[in-house]
Protein backbone atom coordinates (compact mmCIF):
# COMPACT_ATOMS: atom_id res chain seq x y z
CA UNK A 1 0.00 0.00 0.00
CA UNK A 2 1.68 2.99 -1.15
CA UNK A 3 0.66 6.53 1.55
CA UNK A 4 1.19 9.91 0.30
CA UNK A 5 1.97 11.76 3.44
CA UNK A 6 1.24 15.55 2.60
CA UNK A 7 3.85 17.59 4.12
CA UNK A 8 6.25 16.68 6.49
CA UNK A 9 5.56 19.17 9.71
CA UNK A 10 5.05 18.21 12.58
CA UNK A 11 2.01 15.85 11.83
CA UNK A 12 2.94 14.45 8.99
CA UNK A 13 6.99 14.53 9.84
CA UNK A 14 6.02 11.93 13.03
CA UNK A 15 3.19 9.46 11.75
CA UNK A 16 5.19 9.64 8.27
CA UNK A 17 8.54 9.05 10.27
CA UNK A 18 7.31 6.32 11.96
CA UNK A 19 5.42 4.37 9.09
CA UNK A 20 8.93 4.70 7.40
CA UNK A 21 11.01 3.49 9.97
CA UNK A 22 8.09 -0.06 9.89
CA UNK A 23 8.81 -0.29 6.79
CA UNK A 24 6.09 1.04 5.24
CA UNK A 25 6.16 2.56 1.62
CA UNK A 26 5.49 6.16 2.26
CA UNK A 27 6.29 8.84 0.32
CA UNK A 28 5.92 12.97 1.51
CA UNK A 29 4.26 15.55 -0.86
CA UNK A 30 7.03 18.64 0.01
CA UNK A 31 7.25 22.11 -1.15
CA UNK A 32 10.49 23.26 -2.37
CA UNK A 33 11.85 25.33 0.89
CA UNK A 34 10.68 22.07 3.19
CA UNK A 35 12.38 19.47 0.90
CA UNK A 36 15.39 21.67 0.44
CA UNK A 37 15.68 21.77 4.05
CA UNK A 38 15.55 18.27 4.78
CA UNK A 39 17.96 16.78 2.20
CA UNK A 40 20.47 18.53 3.94
CA UNK A 41 19.76 17.53 7.49
CA UNK A 42 16.73 14.56 6.96
CA UNK A 43 13.80 14.11 8.33
CA UNK A 44 14.75 14.50 12.26
CA UNK A 45 11.80 13.52 14.76
CA UNK A 46 12.86 14.02 18.84
CA UNK A 47 9.94 12.01 21.00
CA UNK A 48 9.89 10.47 24.25
CA UNK A 49 9.29 6.93 22.61
CA UNK A 50 12.45 7.30 21.03
CA UNK A 51 14.58 9.51 17.95
CA UNK A 52 14.70 8.97 14.47
CA UNK A 53 16.45 10.22 11.93
CA UNK A 54 15.98 9.42 7.91
CA UNK A 55 18.80 10.79 5.94
CA UNK A 56 16.73 10.84 2.80
CA UNK A 57 13.21 9.67 3.01
CA UNK A 58 11.02 9.50 -0.22
CA UNK A 59 9.65 12.82 -1.47
CA UNK A 60 8.33 14.28 -4.04
CA UNK A 61 7.14 17.48 -5.19
CA UNK A 62 3.20 18.63 -6.41
CA UNK A 63 4.42 19.33 -10.20
CA UNK A 64 6.27 15.78 -10.01
CA UNK A 65 3.41 13.28 -9.33
CA UNK A 66 2.94 11.18 -11.66
CA UNK A 67 0.63 8.92 -10.76
CA UNK A 68 -2.37 7.76 -7.99
CA UNK A 69 -1.42 6.72 -4.47
CA UNK A 70 -3.13 4.34 -2.25
CA UNK A 71 -3.96 6.67 0.70
CA UNK A 72 -3.30 10.31 0.74
CA UNK A 73 -3.08 11.04 4.75
CA UNK A 74 -3.61 15.40 4.92
CA UNK A 75 -2.70 17.55 8.08
CA UNK A 76 -2.64 20.74 6.90
CA UNK A 77 -3.41 23.74 8.40
CA UNK A 78 -7.61 23.91 7.57
CA UNK A 79 -6.94 27.82 5.80
CA UNK A 80 -4.33 25.74 3.74
CA UNK A 81 -6.39 23.62 2.72
CA UNK A 82 -7.63 24.68 -0.78
CA UNK A 83 -3.97 25.12 -1.79
CA UNK A 84 -3.21 21.69 -0.29
CA UNK A 85 -5.64 20.19 -1.95
CA UNK A 86 -4.46 21.46 -5.49
CA UNK A 87 -0.96 19.86 -4.15
CA UNK A 88 -1.94 16.68 -3.86
CA UNK A 89 -5.08 16.28 -6.79
CA UNK A 90 -3.05 14.33 -9.14
CA UNK A 91 -2.30 11.85 -6.72
CA UNK A 92 -5.78 11.04 -6.35
CA UNK A 93 -6.86 8.40 -8.57
CA UNK A 94 -10.11 6.58 -8.69
CA UNK A 95 -9.43 3.86 -5.65
CA UNK A 96 -7.22 6.65 -3.62
CA UNK A 97 -8.54 6.99 -0.01
CA UNK A 98 -8.08 10.87 1.76
CA UNK A 99 -7.85 10.48 5.43
CA UNK A 100 -7.61 14.02 6.48
CA UNK A 101 -6.55 14.80 9.80
CA UNK A 102 -7.38 18.24 10.23
CA UNK A 103 -9.07 19.76 13.79
CA UNK A 104 -12.56 20.89 12.43
CA UNK A 105 -15.52 19.58 10.36
CA UNK A 106 -15.77 22.20 7.90
CA UNK A 107 -12.93 20.15 5.64
CA UNK A 108 -15.15 17.29 5.33
CA UNK A 109 -17.41 19.13 3.07
CA UNK A 110 -14.31 20.66 1.05
CA UNK A 111 -12.64 17.23 0.19
CA UNK A 112 -15.83 15.72 -0.71
CA UNK A 113 -16.72 18.69 -3.05
CA UNK A 114 -13.48 18.48 -4.87
CA UNK A 115 -13.08 14.51 -4.72
CA UNK A 116 -16.33 12.95 -3.77
CA UNK A 117 -17.91 11.53 -0.91
CA UNK A 118 -16.68 7.82 -1.62
CA UNK A 119 -12.99 8.27 -1.13
CA UNK A 120 -13.18 11.07 1.50
CA UNK A 121 -12.30 9.27 5.53
CA UNK A 122 -12.57 10.28 8.60
CA UNK A 123 -9.50 10.62 11.06
CA UNK A 124 -8.21 12.38 13.71
CA UNK A 125 -4.59 12.56 15.74
CA UNK A 126 -3.59 13.07 19.32
CA UNK A 127 -0.38 14.89 19.64
CA UNK A 128 1.44 17.59 20.62
CA UNK A 129 4.38 18.41 18.41
CA UNK A 130 5.90 21.29 16.71
CA UNK A 131 8.68 22.02 14.24
CA UNK A 132 11.67 23.91 15.82
CA UNK A 133 13.68 26.55 13.46
CA UNK A 134 16.22 24.05 12.18
CA UNK A 135 12.96 21.67 11.11
CA UNK A 136 13.21 19.07 13.27
CA UNK A 137 10.15 17.17 14.74
CA UNK A 138 9.90 17.91 18.32
CA UNK A 139 7.28 15.55 20.01
CA UNK A 140 6.12 17.38 23.28
CA UNK A 141 4.05 14.81 25.12
CA UNK A 142 3.07 11.45 25.70
CA UNK A 143 0.47 10.67 22.89
CA UNK A 144 0.65 9.89 19.75
CA UNK A 145 -2.15 8.25 18.63
CA UNK A 146 -3.95 8.46 15.27
CA UNK A 147 -8.25 7.13 14.57
CA UNK A 148 -9.87 6.80 11.16
CA UNK A 149 -12.53 5.02 9.73
CA UNK A 150 -15.50 5.23 7.40
CA UNK A 151 -17.48 7.94 8.10
CA UNK A 152 -20.97 6.36 7.79
CA UNK A 153 -19.58 3.85 10.78
CA UNK A 154 -18.83 0.34 10.59
CA UNK A 155 -15.94 -1.57 9.37
CA UNK A 156 -15.26 -1.84 5.63
CA UNK A 157 -12.02 -3.75 3.93
CA UNK A 158 -10.25 -0.77 2.87
CA UNK A 159 -10.11 0.66 6.73
CA UNK A 160 -9.34 -3.08 7.41
CA UNK A 161 -6.33 -2.81 5.07
CA UNK A 162 -5.02 0.65 6.12
CA UNK A 163 -5.09 -0.49 9.92
CA UNK A 164 -2.83 -3.86 8.92
CA UNK A 165 -0.61 -1.11 7.48
CA UNK A 166 -0.54 1.31 10.54
CA UNK A 167 -0.40 -1.35 13.06
CA UNK A 168 3.24 -2.04 14.24
CA UNK A 169 4.43 1.61 13.61
CA UNK A 170 5.63 3.17 16.76
CA UNK A 171 2.23 5.22 17.61
CA UNK A 172 -1.37 3.79 18.74
CA UNK A 173 -3.72 3.50 15.50
CA UNK A 174 -7.07 3.23 15.93
CA UNK A 175 -9.79 1.74 13.38
CA UNK A 176 -12.69 3.64 14.68
CA UNK A 177 -16.21 2.29 13.90
CA UNK A 178 -17.50 5.41 15.03
CA UNK A 179 -15.40 8.20 13.43
CA UNK A 180 -17.50 11.42 13.33
CA UNK A 181 -18.41 11.13 17.02
CA UNK A 182 -14.79 10.82 17.88
CA UNK A 183 -14.43 13.86 15.41
CA UNK A 184 -17.12 15.76 16.82
CA UNK A 185 -15.73 15.29 20.79
CA UNK A 186 -12.13 16.27 19.56
CA UNK A 187 -13.76 19.63 17.58
CA UNK A 188 -15.53 20.37 21.13
CA UNK A 189 -12.17 19.92 23.08
CA UNK A 190 -10.03 21.69 20.68
CA UNK A 191 -12.69 24.78 20.29
CA UNK A 192 -13.15 24.83 23.96
CA UNK A 193 -8.90 24.78 25.09
CA UNK A 194 -8.58 27.57 21.59
CA UNK A 195 -10.95 29.38 22.43
CA UNK A 196 -10.35 29.60 26.56
CA UNK A 197 -6.17 29.93 26.49
CA UNK A 198 -6.14 32.26 23.53
CA UNK A 199 -8.64 34.61 25.27
CA UNK A 200 -7.36 34.67 28.59
CA UNK A 201 -3.61 34.79 26.88
CA UNK A 202 -3.11 31.76 29.57
CA UNK A 203 -2.40 28.54 30.23
CA UNK A 204 -4.67 26.26 31.73
CA UNK A 205 -3.15 26.47 34.96
CA UNK A 206 -2.96 29.57 35.24
CA UNK A 207 -5.99 30.18 34.20
CA UNK A 208 -7.58 27.96 37.47
CA UNK A 209 -5.02 29.61 39.56
CA UNK A 210 -7.11 33.30 38.76
CA UNK A 211 -10.41 31.30 40.03
CA UNK A 212 -11.62 30.84 36.27
CA UNK A 213 -12.44 27.59 36.50
CA UNK A 214 -16.25 28.55 35.80
CA UNK A 215 -14.89 30.29 33.01
CA UNK A 216 -13.38 27.10 31.57
CA UNK A 217 -16.34 24.83 32.47
CA UNK A 218 -18.26 27.58 30.44
CA UNK A 219 -16.89 27.17 27.50
CA UNK A 220 -16.47 23.93 27.36
CA UNK A 221 -20.32 23.19 28.12
CA UNK A 222 -21.30 25.44 25.64
CA UNK A 223 -19.38 23.44 22.96
CA UNK A 224 -20.66 20.07 24.42
CA UNK A 225 -24.22 21.95 24.01
CA UNK A 226 -23.69 22.96 20.42
CA UNK A 227 -22.35 19.64 19.68
CA UNK A 228 -25.35 17.87 21.02
CA UNK A 229 -27.77 20.24 18.83
CA UNK A 230 -26.21 18.76 15.68
CA UNK A 231 -26.71 14.68 17.35
CA UNK A 232 -23.02 14.57 18.28
CA UNK A 233 -23.39 15.00 22.12
CA UNK A 234 -20.55 14.07 23.64
CA UNK A 235 -20.30 11.31 25.49
CA UNK A 236 -19.90 10.73 29.35
CA UNK A 237 -16.30 9.33 29.16
CA UNK A 238 -15.35 12.82 26.71
CA UNK A 239 -17.38 15.10 28.93
CA UNK A 240 -15.28 13.93 32.13
CA UNK A 241 -12.22 14.03 30.82
CA UNK A 242 -12.59 17.39 29.06
CA UNK A 243 -14.18 19.08 32.45
CA UNK A 244 -10.73 17.53 34.03
CA UNK A 245 -8.69 18.95 31.28
CA UNK A 246 -9.73 22.32 31.40
CA UNK A 247 -9.77 22.66 35.03
CA UNK A 248 -6.73 21.01 35.92
CA UNK A 249 -4.76 23.06 38.49
CA UNK A 250 -0.98 23.68 37.90
CA UNK A 251 -1.58 22.46 33.68
CA UNK A 252 0.75 24.05 31.65
CA UNK A 253 -1.45 23.16 28.41
CA UNK A 254 -2.08 25.69 26.01
CA UNK A 255 -3.82 25.42 22.69
CA UNK A 256 -1.71 25.60 19.69
CA UNK A 257 -3.82 28.35 18.17
CA UNK A 258 -2.90 30.17 21.44
CA UNK A 259 0.60 29.40 20.34
CA UNK A 260 0.18 30.84 17.18
CA UNK A 261 -0.95 33.92 18.39
CA UNK A 262 2.02 34.91 20.59
CA UNK A 263 4.40 34.40 17.38
CA UNK A 264 2.00 36.67 15.61
CA UNK A 265 0.93 33.60 12.83
CA UNK A 266 -2.21 32.77 11.10
CA UNK A 267 -5.16 31.09 13.37
CA UNK A 268 -7.84 28.83 12.37
CA UNK A 269 -9.97 31.54 14.18
CA UNK A 270 -13.52 30.41 11.14
CA UNK A 271 -12.28 26.96 11.00
CA UNK A 272 -12.21 25.44 14.52
CA UNK A 273 -13.97 28.67 16.87
CA UNK A 274 -16.15 30.52 14.11
CA UNK A 275 -17.57 27.21 12.19
CA UNK A 276 -18.71 25.68 15.55
CA UNK A 277 -20.41 28.49 16.70
CA UNK A 278 -22.13 28.77 13.58
CA UNK A 279 -23.75 25.67 14.42
CA UNK A 280 -25.18 26.50 17.91
CA UNK A 281 -29.26 26.90 17.98
CA UNK A 282 -30.23 30.70 17.62
CA UNK A 283 -30.86 31.49 20.76
CA UNK A 284 -30.20 35.24 21.17
CA UNK A 285 -29.13 36.58 24.20
CA UNK A 286 -28.02 40.28 26.06
CA UNK A 287 -24.90 38.96 27.05
CA UNK A 288 -22.43 37.28 24.48
CA UNK A 289 -21.18 33.78 25.18
CA UNK A 290 -17.40 33.08 26.38
CA UNK A 291 -17.11 31.15 22.79
CA UNK A 292 -18.69 34.40 20.82
CA UNK A 293 -16.25 35.98 23.24
CA UNK A 294 -13.27 34.06 22.17
CA UNK A 295 -14.44 34.71 18.78
CA UNK A 296 -14.41 37.91 18.69
CA UNK A 297 -11.13 38.25 19.94
CA UNK A 298 -9.74 35.48 17.37
CA UNK A 299 -11.39 37.89 14.53
CA UNK A 300 -9.58 41.11 16.34
CA UNK A 301 -6.27 39.05 16.54
CA UNK A 302 -6.39 38.74 12.59
CA UNK A 303 -7.44 42.22 11.67
CA UNK A 304 -4.84 43.46 13.85
CA UNK A 305 -2.43 41.35 11.96
CA UNK A 306 -3.52 42.27 8.60
CA UNK A 307 -3.03 45.60 9.14
CA UNK A 308 -0.05 44.80 10.73
CA UNK A 309 1.06 43.26 7.02
CA UNK A 310 -0.36 45.66 4.56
Amino acid sequence: MRFLMVGAGALGGYFGGRLLEAGRDVTFLLRARRAAQIATTGLVVQSPFGNLQLPSPPHVLAEDIKAPFDVVVVGSKAYDLDSTMDSFAPAVGPDTVILPLLNDMKHIDRLVDRFGSECVLGGLCMISATLDDEGRVLHLNDMHGLSFGERAGGRSARVEAIAAQLTGAKFDATLSENISQDMWEKWVFIASAAGLTSLMRASIGDIASAGGQDVALAIFDECCAIAAHNGFAPRPAAVERGRAIMTAAGSTMTASMYKDIVRGAPVEADHIVGDLLGRAPTAPSPVPSVLRTAYVHLKAYEARRAREAA
